[in-house]
């Protein structure tokens, strides 16, 4: 039965909970938290949406066009005699190199945007956090769904270009969101951890905008890592982004079902990152507030 104590002439409810217990609220905490702010998310995401093109004329046409330039500007690019990675089920090697790239830059893209805004999140909501009773952890799960939208948007771009160029998707495309959902969060876990940081040091932020574009070299995007010597082909997936890269070339591209040690790799780190994440968050929330 949780007691009731007065601190500082405040009612605080103190709940006694079993081990078990303990590991089952630690475990569900954050999807009870989205839940009950569930309309606040709704909410301020469709403002996030919106603010995003705001001013501009074509809007969310933009959304679709930065995509197309992109693979078109790489299927031109890489019209050349050079041997590089096809993806079964192709006509080409132009064109599946540019594929080849597009959806390795689909992954890296989105975790480039959730890096660079994590470390400043809370500071651009600041004043919600300080004025109100504002949940400040959900606000890196609303920017995470923002990125969300648009990275749907460059994926159905991919898969429309990859129909139209070898007039089939491989069985496999069904398997995405499993890929995906767990790619959301381990974003959700990072972004946790770097908002709760940034909060304390701008510091994270100035490290992110160092590091993030050595990771594009870091990740297999243009290369496979598969192509890669002994032992750096093994060390590569220190880099956490290589075995999301490589299962969503498998699914998407390769039509086969990607390795159950790499997937099984990603899962964890998403689970690791998620959590981690959000107990890091949670055990610096009020104090915050103060630091903001």
């Amino acid at each position: 039965m949780p007691s009731v104590k007065v601190v500082n002439g405040k009612q605080i409810v103190v709940e006694h909970l079993g081990p078990v217990e303990r590991v089952i609220s630690f475990l569900t905490k954050p999807f009870v938290r989205m839940l009950q702010h569930r309309d606040l998310i709704a909410a301020i995401l469709r403002r996030e949406v919106r603010e995003r093109f705001k001013g501009s004329i074509a809007g969310w046409i933009w959304a679709i066009i930065a995509p197309l330039l992109m693979i078109a500007v790489y299927t031109f690019a890489f019209t050349t005699t050079l041997s590089l990675p096809v993806a079964d089920g192709t006509d080409g090697k132009q064109v599946s190199y540019s594929l080849f790239i597009f959806s390795g830059l689909i992954v890296f893209s989105f975790f480039s945007e959730m890096a660079f805004r994590a470390p400043m999140l809370l500071h651009e909501y600041t004043h919600f956090i300080k004025q109100t009773i504002f949940p400040s952890d959900m606000l890196p799960v609303i920017s995470t769904l923002r990125a969300t939208a648009y990275t749907l948007i460059s994926g159905a771009v991919m898969l429309i270009f990859q129909l139209a160029m070898t007039g089939s998707l491989p069985w496999t495309v069904l398997l995405v969101p499993l890929i995906f959902i767990p790619f959301m969060a381990f974003l959700i876990g990072m972004s946790w951890f770097l908002a709760a940081l940034g909060a304390f040091t701008r510091d994270a932020g100035y490290l992110m905008i160092t590091i993030v574009p050595l990771f594009m070299f870091a990740t297999p995007i243009f290369y496979s890592h598969t192509g890669l010597p002994p032992p750096f082909n093994f060390w590569i997936y220190a880099n956490a982004l290589t075995g999301f890269v490589e299962v969503m070339r498998d699914v998407v591209l390769f039509g086969k079902l990607p390795d159950m040690i790499v997937y099984g790799y990603t899962l964890a780190i998403s689970l690791f990152s998620f959590y981690f994440g959000y107990w890091f968050f949670d055990r610096y929330r009020n104090v915050i507030v103060d630091v903001l």
